[in-house]
């Protein structure tokens, strides 16, 4: 007996394609207003959205802040179709401790932080500027706004690097926002991430960016021509001092050292994301046959 029924009509869904890998990027906006939305994005917000309520308080009665920077991939995005990614940064009220607290976190006047257990025993090229302790979050997003005003000599004594954290707390960002398209601002390497999560009894994945690092966009040449996945390279550059280690060497510990990228990623130029990719391998990162040094 032949099958017999109504054909199934194909609808289509508004096309979202994630990506995955290093590409470089702009900074075009930092925590929009919601009439300024569409324009950064590229669509209007739902009428009940929260994403420009940036400011909360968590569970213990600290203030959160939320900071959504959005990024445009310069090589890709255009007019008709642009590539913007968001990658966020939370501030907590909070200062800085380790679990059996018996570190604080310092930072000093160039964002540069230090963990110690006694405000005596900070080294001096940290108390060379004026310092303090540090908040929750506060080393992610520094780490990056210097990345991203690479043209500001460090060398050459600096003010004002740091937001004032009283007006942070109010959620105050008028400061990162000025140094957008600002004299010091530059491009810079980011790493394009899925983040997969057990949801309603569904795994589902998300595009993220990476904000616990950041890439000059003149060391991102060095991840076409050497597969930073091979461990005989890893272990060559875990080998190295500190003070020896490259930026973009410095980039590669940070996302595959134990504390590191916890999504899916690859140390290359970015693509469109294959989910098949990753099935056959526990590991996160996508290692390119034949590359060496």
């Amino acid at each position: 007996m032949s099958i017999e029924g109504q054909k199934r009509e194909h609808v289509s869904l508004p096309d979202f394609v994630k990506r995955i890998g290093l590409f470089e990027a702009k900074v075009i906006a930092i925590n929009p207003a919601a009439d300024e939305y569409k324009d950064v994005v590229g669509y209007d917000l739902k009428e009940d959205s929260k994403e420009c309520e940036y400011l909360s308080t968590n569970e213990a009665g600290n203030i959160i802040l939320r900071i959504n920077v959005w990024l445009e991939d310069v090589k890709t995005s255009n007019k008709e179709q642009p590539s913007r990614y968001k990658v966020t940064f939370f501030l907590e009220n909070k200062e800085r401790e380790n679990k059996d607290m018996t570190k604080k976190q310092y930072i000093n006047d160039l964002g540069s932080c230090t963990w110690a257990d006694d405000i005596n025993n900070l080294k001096e090229w940290f108390t060379a500027y004026s310092y303090r302790v540090a908040y929750n979050g506060e080393e992610d997003l520094y780490n990056f706004k210097r990345t991203w005003l690479s043209k500001l000599d460090y060398k050459k004594d600096i003010t004002g690097f740091l937001t004032e954290w009283k007006k942070l707390m109010k959620g105050n960002v008028k400061d990162l926002r000025e140094e957008i398209n600002g004299e010091y601002c530059d491009n810079l390497g980011a790493l394009a991430t899925i983040n997969t999560k057990e949801k309603d009894g569904e795994i589902k994945e998300y595009q993220s960016i990476y904000n616990k690092a950041f890439l000059p966009t003149y060391a991102m040449k060095n991840f076409r021509l050497i597969d930073y996945a091979n461990p005989k390279i890893l272990e060559s550059i875990k080998a190295k001092k500190p003070t020896d280690l490259k930026a973009h060497e410095k980039f590669v510990l940070n996302v595959m050292g134990e504390f590191g990228c916890r999504d899916s990623y690859l140390l290359k130029d970015i693509r469109d994301y294959d989910p098949n990719d990753f099935l056959v391998s526990s590991d996160k990162v996508i290692s390119s046959d034949g590359d060496d040094y």
